[in-house]
């Protein structure tokens, strides 16, 4: 099938996938009126970017932005650190009851997260950190899935590599870092993405373990937006969406490449 006869068939396709957040955009430009106006069209009728600066005034979405990035970035690298040594000891190392520790692992992979709130609110109470920063990052810092993706990656890299490194004088973290890492780049960053939307998106955890300001995040921000004694500001609220979904979207177009690279090959050239 040529190029050109691809682009025809994905264009529709593309345009079908993408129709949501246009109508999110398009919504946002719109007068209130507009947005219940039966005779109105898609397209509102004047710009009307006055929406924006209205929606950042609701609340403070300067703080939650910090907040989110703070949170999100926070997660994204615990995790980061956690699966790729946990990964590396279940795919190269031997040591006792591997297997049956590596089982033990991904069942929080098999354990939906609503089913562990309870226990982890009353423990990070305990502990002191409701109402923290912390509370939303600590019970994230390790992932099941993440290590269990990552394993694959490694064990499809040729011991051969990681056995010349020993040769050569370099332990376990060396051989990590010069050898496997460099070579699960598109898995990394795959991984990566899913853990930014996972968390940026998050609006339940933060919403049990938050009570102020000072702490909450953008989705617990759009939560206020909805909460009106005349009805949710579908306008304010279509832009407070955009502005929290543009950060995820550009950082999808930045990674896409990679992204699709971790699907697509399933060995190492």
């Amino acid at each position: 099938m040529s190029r050109r006869w691809q682009h025809f068939i994905l264009a529709p396709l593309v345009l079908l996938w993408l129709s949501p957040m246009i109508w999110i955009v398009l919504t946002s430009l719109k007068t209130k009126v507009e947005v219940f106006d039966p005779d109105a069209g898609i397209l509102p009728a004047v710009l009307n970017f006055a929406n924006y600066p209205a929606t950042l005034a609701v609340a403070p979405f300067g703080m939650y932005l910090v907040n989110s990035i703070l949170v999100t970035g926070s997660i994204l690298i615990a995790q980061l650190v956690t699966i790729t040594l946990a990964a590396y000891a279940f795919a190269r190392l031997e040591f006792p009851l591997k297997r049956f520790l590596f089982t033990l692992f991904l069942l929080q992979v098999m354990f939906p997260i609503y089913a562990i709130f309870l226990t982890n609110f009353v423990t990070l109470r305990e502990l002191g950190l409701i109402n923290t920063l912390p509370a939303m990052i600590v019970p994230f810092v390790a992932s099941g899935y993440g290590t269990f993706m990552l394993r694959q990656a490694f064990r499809q890299v040729p011991s051969e590599l990681s056995d010349a490194a020993r040769l050569d004088g370099c332990g376990h973290l060396a051989i990590l870092w010069h050898v496997y890492l460099p070579l699960v780049q598109p898995t990394l960053v795959a991984f990566g993405i899913i853990s930014v939307v996972t968390h940026w998106n998050d609006y339940m955890w933060p919403l049990l373990v938050t009570n102020s300001d000072s702490v909450r995040t953008l989705p617990i921000g759009l939560g206020l937006l909805a909460k009106s004694d005349s009805g949710a500001d579908w306008t304010r609220l279509m832009a407070g969406t955009t502005l929290v979904v543009s950060p995820l979207l550009l950082v999808f177009v930045i990674f896409q490449r990679r992204f699709i690279d971790s699907f697509m090959h399933t060995g190492v050239k």
